[in-house]
């Protein structure tokens, strides 16, 4: 059985290019490109993990992240922010917000993807 990860990325670029990647791990993956949209689709069907993007339209990534983890019914599904922000303040406020791991675009990032996912238990 193949595990459910929603993707929020707003870039439809990268959004591609990291879907491809997930898919080609195991995973089904579903994609929304801002944050309101991610957040409903977390609550029309939640996912095994959510991989989220910082800069999004209408409600940032912290954003979204806050509102999941404050939630009884969403704060049980790890969130890893994935994004180009990678200075300390945003990573700091990425923990803080209640992100699982916060993973810079970088090029170590599938790697870091991967072993966080491994660590998670959600990759065999």
């Amino acid at each position: 059985m193949s595990l459910d990860v929603l993707l929020i990325e707003d870039s439809k670029t990268q959004a591609a290019q990291i879907k491809a990647t997930l898919e080609s791990m195991g995973f089904d993956v579903r994609v929304a490109y801002d944050g309101l949209d991610g957040v409903r689709a977390v609550m029309e069907k939640q996912p095994s993990f959510i991989v989220l993007d910082v800069k999004l339209p209408g409600m940032d990534g912290f954003q979204v992240c806050r509102r999941l983890k404050r939630s009884p019914d969403t704060q049980a599904i790890p969130i890893i922010m994935l994004t180009e922000r990678d200075e300390a303040q945003a990573t700091m406020s990425g923990l803080a917000a209640g992100a699982d791991d916060y993973i810079p675009k970088d090029i170590f990032a599938t790697e870091h993807l991967m072993n966080t996912l491994q660590e998670l238990g959600l990759l065999k």
